[in-house]
């Protein structure tokens, strides 16, 4: 092996892309483009696309709020438990470089580089411990769509190889990380930066994969009646075809730790206070949603919290989804029984906790914590991460 050879192996990931896509690395400042996130998600993405409709329960819905405590302690001292499996997803997106590209007329631009580690993990509780199921990693580049000059497809599949058979990969192989295929960004900005361009398509790409793994739950016949998944985070997926997705997640509800307020409704009219005064152990009504792709939601929220020790009266409070599969509950609702225990069993979850080590302990159920601790004791740190690049 000659002195060029190494050197061509010990190309950092950067050079190896500038030199794929005939860019020009300016081997720029790198930095984190993650942030902590507030449990509200003001205007966010269930303001708009979901409409309220109707009722999302069998029974008439209570005067205001539904306790759950008595029934939360009935389940507790049977040693009832249906919630099995729990999913989560995380990532952590950097900025690793910028990169000057040739567009037509021969003017150059300049792009930045996006790169991000993902994790998704599904842990199972079984006899009352909880171990993993199912995990996936993998490191994705999110570049501008003009890295590929010619555009006639294969160019960032290409890349994906030589960037595993990079020697700088091969030092962390061995861990289980691979580079996936780059997924482009647009690159007309349309008044939206590039870096949150190339973050969402990472979030897309951590968003795959949670389905699929969701779908080999699915194709395995573990989830049923008795074994739900718990998904950490809303069921809004898009979608090309919801038919065969609707039926993956029969068994599954999601629970999110932030939420849009404003996208509550009682008695038809917008009323966020509904949710922040929402007490201790009590859920509130169950409301139907159906989104833009006719994909129709059970939609509530529990308070797992004291808000006398919470920072917030929205801390402690978990929006609660479950996806209408079957004609007659689309029409009729949610069975208000299942609605009442697996709120019950949800409740059931929130100890112990995780006081101190998280702005989000309150609104945390604990398998999920432990699942998303999983994913992150996995991460390389954030020296070695920009270190490839």
């Amino acid at each position: 092996m000659t002195n060029s050879d190494v050197a061509v192996k010990r190309k950092r990931i950067t050079h190896i892309i500038e030199e794929e896509t005939n860019g020009i690395s300016y081997k720029a400042l790198q930095y984190s483009l993650d942030n902590d996130r507030s449990s509200l998600d003001y205007g966010g993405s269930d303001n708009g696309t979901l409409v309220w409709k109707k009722r999302g329960e069998t029974d008439p819905p209570p005067t205001k709020y539904k306790s759950l405590e008595r029934l939360s302690k009935i389940l507790a001292t049977r040693g009832e438990q249906v919630l099995t499996y729990f999913l989560d997803g995380s990532r952590h997106v950097y900025k690793v470089d910028d990169m000057a590209y040739t567009l037509s007329g021969g003017r150059k631009a300049i792009y930045p580089i996006i790169a991000g580690q993902i994790g998704v993990a599904i842990c199972k509780r079984q006899n009352k411990m909880v171990s993993r199921e199912d995990m996936i990693r993998e490191i994705v580049i999110s570049i501008p769509r003009v890295a590929d000059a010619d555009g006639k497809g294969g160019a960032f599949e290409a890349l994906a190889l030589k960037l595993n058979n990079s020697a700088e990969l091969t030092r962390i192989q061995q861990c289980g990380w691979n580079f996936s295929t780059p997924i482009p960004y647009d690159s007309s900005k349309d008044g939206k930066k590039y870096e949150d361009l190339g973050t969402a398509k990472i979030q897309d790409r951590m968003m795959k994969l949670e389905k699929e793994m969701v779908k080999k739950l699915v194709r395995q016949g573990k989830l049923n009646q008795d074994n739900y998944l718990v998904k950490d985070g809303s069921l809004e997926y898009r979608e090309k075809s919801y038919q065969a997705f609707k039926q993956n997640y029969n068994w599954v509800i999601g629970l999110s730790k932030s939420f849009n307020p404003e996208a509550c409704f009682d008695k038809g009219k917008v009323d966020p206070g509904y949710i922040a005064e929402t007490p201790l152990y009590h859920r509130t009504h169950v409301a139907y949603f159906e989104s833009d792709k006719d994909l129709a939601f059970a939609v509530w929220y529990v308070r797992i919290r004291d808000k006398s020790k919470t920072r917030t009266p929205f801390d402690g409070i978990l929006k609660v989804e479950k996806i209408l599969v079957y004609d007659e509950e689309i029409n009729n609702g949610m069975e208000t029984e299942t609605v009442d225990r697996l709120t019950a069993l949800i409740i059931n979850e929130r100890n112990p906790t995780c006081y101190g080590t998280d702005t989000r302990w309150a609104n945390h159920i604990y398998p999920i914590y432990l699942t998303e601790m999983f994913v992150k004791s996995l991460y390389l740190s954030t020296e070695s991460f920009l270190h490839l690049f």
